[in-house]
């Protein structure tokens, strides 16, 4: 491993792929100079990054060539915001949705680059481009959320969220939550965001680890009352939308 480089050129993931249900995209995984967070106690998918800006092009420039535009929406992750990915590949994100006839990109970005986004969001639709917004909220308890996992979200308001952000991505199946507080996350959110995305908890090597007790109860109570929502994504796996997963022979990013 490269001390300055991140281990992210280590890893050798599946980073495109196509959702299918509910609200059909594109999907691809590029790759920053690494999220600028960094301290949420869950999190370890901030190890797929680079600070080789070149070395990071050229992997972000094959992986949009993979996009066809063959549902007019292209969802771009990686591992961090926007705002950690490099000019060239903003640039060759832009031109790939002109070319392939992408009217809808959706980005995710953390709450502390929210003065970002009006920029960004302008500088999209001058291109002809609509900007959907996702950001981890992870849950609207904000003792839990600050306390335990440490997110960096310095209000309580899901409105004032709302205000920047259209979807939110909560996560469940963490020791502490309950049925009625993983519920009350879901309803809040649904009242505040066009959409929103329940991760389940995967094993790996942070402090916070699922508590299998508590996904037991997710999946029996409340799964299946939600799992037909059109306005919920659900992920029991975090490589359920196709990226992320382990090529053959491959490691994947989030072990």
């Amino acid at each position: 491993m490269q001390p300055n480089n991140g281990p992210g050129q280590e890893f050798d993931p599946v980073r495109y792929s196509v959702i299918l249900q509910k609200n059909p995209r594109e999907i691809v995984m590029l790759r920053g100079s690494g999220c600028a967070w960094r301290r949420c106690r869950f999190c370890s998918y901030h190890l797929d990054f680079s600070k080789d800006t070149a070395a990071n092009f050229a992997l972000n420039q094959q992986v949009l060539s993979q996009v066809t535009g063959q549902y007019h929406k292209l969802e771009v992750v990686n591992s961090g915001s926007f705002t950690d990915l490099d000019e060239q590949t903003l640039l060759c994100i832009e031109e790939t949705c002109q070319k392939k006839a992408v009217a809808q990109l959706h980005f995710e970005c953390h709450w502390m680059h929210r003065d970002a986004v009006a920029a960004f969001r302008s500088r999209l639709a001058q291109k002809g481009i609509s900007l959907k917004l996702k950001t981890g909220v992870e849950t609207f308890d904000r003792l839990f959320r600050e306390c335990y996992l440490d997110k960096g979200i310095d209000t309580d308001s899901p409105l004032e969220i709302a205000n920047y952000f259209e979807e939110a991505c909560l996560l469940q199946g963490l020791p502490g939550q309950t049925k009625e507080s993983m519920e009350r996350d879901i309803e809040t959110g649904l009242a505040y965001f066009e959409r929103i995305c329940v991760n389940i908890m995967s094993k790996n090597n942070c402090p916070v680890q699922p508590d299998p007790a508590v996904i037991r109860i997710f999946q029996t109570e409340l799964y299946p009352k939600y799992k037909d929502h059109p306005r919920i994504d659900i992920l029991l796996d975090n490589t359920g939308f196709g990226i992320g997963a382990k090529k053959p022979g491959g490691n994947t990013c989030y072990e």
